[in-house]
């Protein structure tokens, strides 16, 4: 279903009954993330997935302005608004963690429960916000110089991805072909816009978040263990769950095991 929010058109796909929550895929990504998991969460919520601004079937606007974190923050609350969701839980992963977790903090009040797979609260220094806003402008540049394909070559070759070579090779493919049916300018403002140095800093503000919230982090994926154990000594109603044997997207590399912890999680 289509839903549009402050002049985007937005592609919603809802699934069961209960208590709403709401799904945010990690860039590159789309609501497909989350169909495997639809009908065993469904039994306890309803699930709300959302193709985030410039992804999916989501429109992607050429103004970048639209594609800055808190613009889509307001995006999610308008949207809640629209559904009549008064309170929600939030899933997200990665880049949709790091919605999930700016949605929270800027209003609290709306969320019940985060789960946060593989995800940050952003960078600590200007220091570090400066670098890897210059790193994401060069790859955004990329994406438009080269076009999906070869971005999409280079992507799934990122260290950060290095445990899915071990996935069945039709996964794989199937990951490939999901990827590739974004639009460049989409990528590319998604990138600058909502990119780990252009959006803020949570970390100063993480003590003061009482929402209940789930940590879950692949063993492999070392950077984002040591990120999830920093956060959970500030996050005070927090608790920390690493997949072993899994790297960053543990819903693709373990989802058995990734969709019966989110649903105890939620359903408890």
């Amino acid at each position: 279903m289509r839903h549009v929010i402050d002049g985007i058109r937005y592609n919603v796909e809802t699934f069961g009954d209960g208590f709403p929550v709401i799904l945010l895929h990690g860039f590159t990504g789309d609501v497909s993330t989350w169909r495997p998991f639809f009908e065993t969460w469904g039994e306890h919520s309803k699930v709300i997935a959302v193709d985030l601004i410039g992804h999916g079937k989501t429109e992607a606007p050429d103004d970048v302005e639209r594609y800055k974190m808190l613009s889509v923050v307001d995006d999610l609350f308008l949207l809640m608004e629209k559904l009549k969701i008064a309170k929600a839980d939030i899933v997200g992963y990665s880049m949709g963690g790091r919605l999930a977790l700016s949605f929270a903090a800027k209003y609290p009040t709306k969320v019940r429960k985060l789960v946060l797979e593989s995800s940050s609260p952003g960078l600590h220094s200007d220091e570090e916000r400066k670098k890897r806003i210059e790193q994401d402008t060069r790859l955004a540049a990329f994406i438009e110089e080269n076009g999906m394909e070869n971005f999409v070559d280079y992507w799934e070759n990122i260290p950060l991805f290095e445990s899915q070579k071990e996935l069945p090779k039709e996964v794989q493919n199937s990951i490939r072909e999901q990827r590739l049916t974004n639009s460049i300018i989409g990528l590319s403002n998604s990138l600058i816009g909502m990119g780990t140095g252009a959006q803020p800093s949570w970390w100063q503000e993480l003590s003061d978040l009482k929402v209940d919230t789930l940590l879950l982090t692949g063993s492999l994926d070392r950077k984002f263990c040591q990120i999830a154990e920093r956060m959970k000594e500030s996050l005070e109603n927090s608790q920390w769950i690493t997949v072993q044997g899994s790297g960053h997207a543990i819903h693709v590399e373990n989802s058995e095991k990734f969709g019966t912890i989110v649903s105890r999680y939620l359903s408890n």
